[in-house]
C-alpha cells in the first residue's frame, strides 16, 4: 500500500470471535500467531547462522469478560475423563473505515488450563486462556 489515512487502521474494538459457532460477545482481546521452528544449517565460508524451517507451532490467547461459566462448562467434565476438549475459533477483524475486513478459523484448538475461580474484591473479574492449535484457514483478508 503506498499510502494510507489515519481512519484505515484497524480498531481492535470491531474484532469478534465465535467458539464453536458460538458468539462471544464478552470478549476483550484476542492473539493468534505462529512460530516457525527453526534449525541451524551449518556452512562453510559463511559467518551468518542459517535456518531451515522444520516445524510451527500455533499458540493464541483470549480474554474476556466473566460474565458466565462459559469455560467451566466447555472443560470440566472432559479435564475430569481424562479427555482433551478442542474448538474452532473463528475470528473477525471488520472496522467500518478500514480497507477491508480479515477473518481467519483456527481449528484443533485445545485450550491450556481451567480456571476454577479467580476473584478479587472491587475488581472486575475476567476470563485469560492460552490455546494451542494445529490448523488454521484464511477466510478473508483486508486487500
Amino acid at each position: 500500500m503506498d499510502n494510507f489515512n489515519a481512519s484505515q487502521v484497524m480498531s481492535g474494538t470491531q474484532g469478534e470471535i465465535w467458539i464453536d459457532g458460538k458468539y462471544m460477545a464478552e470478549v476483550t482481546a484476542f492473539k493468534a500467531e505462529i512460530k516457525l521452528i527453526k534449525e541451524e544449517v551449518n556452512q562453510v565460508k559463511k559467518m551468518f547462522k542459517q535456518y531451515k524451517v522444520t516445524g510451527c507451532e500455533g499458540t493464541g490467547n483470549v480474554k474476556m469478560n466473566h460474565v458466565s461459566s462459559y469455560f467451566m462448562n466447555l472443560l470440566a467434565e472432559n479435564i475430569k475423563k481424562a479427555r482433551q476438549t478442542a474448538v474452532t475459533i473463528v475470528v473477525k477483524l471488520d472496522d467500518p473505515d478500514a480497507v477491508g475486513a480479515e477473518r481467519i478459523s483456527i481449528t484443533d484448538a485445545t485450550f491450556d488450563k481451567l480456571t476454577l475461580m479467580d476473584w478479587e474484591a472491587k475488581k472486575l473479574t475476567s476470563d485469560d486462556y492460552d490455546f494451542t492449535f494445529t490448523e488454521f484457514d484464511i477466510l478473508d483478508t483486508a486487500e
